[in-house]
Order: C-alpha cells, then sequence, then structure tokens
C-alpha cells in the first residue's frame, strides 16, 4: 500500500526548497494542472503564465482607478482654487456671501447655494444673508461637527434655497470662527445621488472652513 503524501508538507518542501525545480526541470512540462480558463490540463509553465496574466490585469485595473481619483481630485482642486481666487478678488465684505455662493455655483456646476448668517455688525443685519434664521437653525449649526451630506429631510435650512421643493440631496455646511458657529452655508440638488451619504466630504470641509474664514470678518 502506497501512503498518501501529505499536501501541505509538499507544499511547504517547494517553499524550503526553492532550488527543486531548478534541479528538476523536466518536471515542469511534466506537471499537469487544470486551467480555469479553458478547463484542459495546462503544464505548470503555463498555469503560472495565467496566475501571473490575471495579476497583472488586477494591477492595471487597480492602477487605472488610482488614475481616475487623481484626476477627478486635481479637477476638483482647481474648482477649489478659482472659487478661492473670486473670493480674494472680491472688495466689500457685503459683496463676499453673494459671490461666495455664485461662485460654488459656477466653479462646482451646484444647482443651488444659499447661506445664512447671525451675530453680525450692525451694517450686515438687514442684508438677505441674514434673514430667517431661527434658533433651532443655530443650534443645528453648532451641532454639525462635519458636513451634512445626504437625503433632504425637510431641513429648515434647505427652505432658504431658491426652490427648495426641487431638493433631493443637499449638504449643510457649519461655518464657525473661534469654535462658534456664525452661519450655515446650504447646497441643494434635484439629483438624489449628487450628494450622497457616503461621498467623502474633505473638500467639502475644506470649502466650510474657507467659506467661515471669508465671511467671519461681518461678524459683530
Amino acid at each position: 500500500m502506497t501512503d498518501t503524501m501529505d499536501p501541505v508538507a509538499v507544499a511547504q518542501f517547494l517553499v524550503d526548497n526553492p532550488q527543486f525545480f531548478e534541479h528538476n526541470a523536466a518536471l515542469l512540462g511534466q506537471v499537469k494542472l487544470s486551467s480555469p480558463l479553458t478547463g484542459k490540463a495546462v503544464s505548470l509553465q503555463e498555469r503560472q503564465m495565467e496566475v501571473m496574466r490575471d495579476k497583472y490585469k488586477a494591477l492595471e485595473l487597480q492602477m487605472s482607478e488610482l488614475i481616475r481619483l487623481a484626476q477627478d481630485n486635481a479637477a476638483i482642486a482647481n474648482k477649489f482654487h478659482g472659487w478661492t481666487q473670486a473670493l480674494l478678488q472680491t472688495r466689500h465684505g457685503a459683496d463676499l456671501p453673494r459671490a461666495l455662493v455664485d461662485g460654488l455655483c459656477r466653479q462646482f456646476d451646484v444647482p443651488q447655494a444659499t447661506l445664512r448668517l447671525w451675530d453680525l455688525a450692525p451694517g450686515h443685519v438687514t442684508e438677505w444673508y441674514a434673514q430667517d434664521v431661527s434658533e433651532d437653525a443655530r443650534l443645528f449649526a453648532n451641532s454639525l461637527m462635519a458636513p451634512y451630506c445626504g437625503s433632504n429631510h425637510d431641513f429648515e435650512a434647505v427652505r432658504w434655497l431658491d426652490d427648495p421643493q426641487a431638493v433631493q440631496s443637499t449638504v449643510i455646511l457649519p461655518l464657525k470662527s473661534g469654535g462658534a458657529a456664525f452661519g450655515l452655508l446650504i447646497l441643494g440638488s434635484p439629483d438624489p445621488q449628487r450628494f450622497a451619504a457616503e461621498m467623502a466630504t474633505d473638500f467639502l470641509t475644506h470649502i466650510g472652513a474657507t467659506a467661515g474664514a471669508a465671511l467671519a470678518g461681518l461678524r459683530a
């Protein structure tokens, strides 16, 4: 009776003795394996080539995805740069809120955007960006530790947009100075997937921080 060899022991032997096939090169052509591509028996060398081709294809796909992500991030960075340039070119503080929201719509193709501010200097309290802000909205702003990104659940802030009924997904950014919120920036889209809950919020965080810094000069 022939004892059945332990496959684990055979595999370990080959790992421990990498020169085995160098000394027994003829075995490379004799060992036959089933190909998952054709179902036919192929040599060990041919099977190894199939494995390497599969790995190469997987690496190609990963590289293509990384290139796509890099291109997307570069495009967003360029838009962000254009938006901040427009803010820096705005000479009068009272014009900043309009320049800010219009710039977001233009640079990022956002269908709707607006903002509201409070605790402002006396010269700004009658402006459009200081109206209709409830105490609940202020508490909500202070409770946001990160941008809200997702479905519109009939938020009060979304009602500040020109056409709130059309908004299916939204971004709500707290505008802060010294750790305290003094405003909210709202973006809205009729596309439910435009601002999905699972999307990355790194650039949104930067937008909120930049907007807060730009508008802080309007505070009392």
